[in-house]
């Protein structure tokens, strides 16, 4: 399931994008995901930015908790025990792809880029690789679509429902 395009993305919001990853957004379509109190925590974003660069991470995880929470199981090695779970499960690998056919389906809204074509994020469909990428598919998407990303942020620290927002970057 497809998800549709995204409502402008406002002033503020590139403001806190720029403080959350400390330099300019690029390529911003929309925010896909943002915490309880309001601000992005994932963006949306073209699949070649501005100065031509192809770009498969669509859905780019912003929110410094998060962020940090995802490294800290990264250093942790999680990812080896993440992909024995899901080969183990009958119906994860299954699932696991169905996830980056609709990450796939979600970018291409958005323009097809040849040098990216059938390239999702965080090692879809068959390894794991990156947490942040997956987790931020999970964000965007909601529960049940992405089964990696989702035990990701089931095991993190940071909670998607808990804001962990710098007080002068909260809106």
């Amino acid at each position: 399931m497809t998800r549709p395009p995204y409502p402008p993305v406002s002033d503020t919001d590139l403001a806190v994008l720029q403080r959350q990853l400390g330099r300019p957004a690029r390529g911003v379509l929309g925010i896909a995901a943002r915490c309880v109190c309001g601000n992005p925590t994932v963006v949306a974003t073209a699949p070649r930015l501005p100065d031509g660069t192809p770009f498969p991470t669509f859905y780019y995880l912003t929110h410094p908790g998060a962020t940090a929470a995802m490294s800290a199981l990264e250093a942790g090695q999680v990812m080896p025990e993440l992909l024995a779970e899901l080969e183990a499960d009958p119906e994860g690998l299954p699932a696991y792809r169905r996830a980056h056919e609709e990450y796939l389906a979600d970018r291409a809204q958005f323009g097809e880029v040849a040098e990216i074509a059938g390239i999702s994020a965080g090692g879809m469909p068959t390894r794991v690789k990156c947490l942040h990428a997956l987790a931020a598919h999970a964000l965007a998407a909601g529960p049940g679509v992405n089964p990696v990303g989702d035990a990701a942020l089931a095991r993190a620290t940071w909670s998607p429902e808990v804001c962990a927002c710098p007080r002068e970057g909260s809106g």
